[in-house]
């Protein structure tokens, strides 16, 4: 190991020596130059389809809004439905609020 980094570093200042390269540059998107111009351009027409998808979503929203629906008929009365056999720890397991809240406007 230790031979094979002497021979590559033996090679190297053969050579001319490491040769420093230059930091590579940084390219971002705003090293890209626009001029103005183009730039409000491009603002004013994404505003304009901006307000455009706006008033179609409204406009098809309204109608999709304003459509009548079909009503679901009732279901059957099925005999295995709403069955009550025991009956609760508290006294009428339907009228327990209604009698509460009858007390408390009496009471009034």
């Amino acid at each position: 190991m230790a031979s094979a980094m002497m021979r590559s570093g033996l090679r190297n200042a053969l050579r001319g020596g490491s040769k420093v390269s230059a930091p590579p540059k940084r390219r971002f998107s705003s090293s890209a130059h626009h001029d103005e111009a183009y730039e409000a351009a491009e603002a004013s027409k994404w505003e304009k389809i901006t307000y455009l998808g706006i008033a179609t979503c409204t406009i098809l929203a309204i109608y999709n809004l304003s459509k009548g629906h079909p009503h679901h008929e009732e279901p059957p009365a099925y005999p295995y439905l709403h069955i009550r056999n025991k009956e609760f720890p508290w006294v009428n397991q339907v009228l327990v609020l209604v009698s509460y809240f009858s007390h408390l406007c009496a009471a009034k």
